[in-house]
């Protein structure tokens, strides 16, 4: 008896010690964001946002029109119409951080394009229409893909975050998409 007591003891606390492992949460489970989950047309709310991608269309050229001079881009292109707004305050309310998981990749939406959602105030009860251009690589243009928006500029560590699934394979593609200033509309 004297002789099982250790490898027993020892046992036991090997299993305790996995079970702690277990049920210790990771880094990302500690800091990482609280995401707030939607489908594609339904309106979903967060701490900061409330946000919906009402439309999506792939593109060969986005183009800006402008006052002094078009801007205009080549590529494989997604454009994501979001209409959005405010939570409970305008105090921090943009979509700052805007982007395209497919798979392990992440895409941020272009800064290129002067005409886009991203970074502009929001306002509370009042919805704000505007795009989203992710510049895509040629081989990205179906599959599953998730559009994550969040008020946090770099990184969405200890703040919540918006994610949409999207289905690429349902969005059509043209030659060429013109990107419009984001403007108010009423909800």
């Amino acid at each position: 008896m004297r002789r099982r007591t250790p490898w027993l003891l020892g046992a036991a606390l090997v299993i305790a010690a996995g079970a702690v492992t277990a049920v210790t949460p990771s880094d990302e489970d500690v800091i990482g964001p609280i995401e707030m989950r939607g489908s594609f047309g339904d309106s979903v709310e967060s701490r900061t946002l409330i946000a919906a991608a009402t439309d999506a269309t792939f593109a060969d050229e986005v183009v800006v029109p402008g006052a002094d001079s078009d801007w205009n881009a080549d590529g494989n292109w997604l454009v994501v119409t979001v209409i959005a707004s405010a939570a409970r305050t305008e105090v921090d309310a943009a979509i700052n951080l805007a982007t395209l998981a497919v798979g392990d990749r992440v895409f941020q939406a272009s800064e290129r394009p002067g005409a886009s959602l991203r970074s502009q105030s929001l306002r509370a009860g009042i919805d704000t229409v505007g795009m989203l251009a992710f510049e895509l690589p040629p081989d990205v243009t179906s599959g599953q893909a998730e559009l994550r928006l969040t008020s946090s500029y770099l990184t969405p560590e200890l703040d919540d975050r918006i994610a949409i699934q999207l289905e690429l394979h349902d969005f059509p593609r043209t030659s060429s998409v013109e990107l419009d200033d984001p403007e108010l509309s009423a909800p």
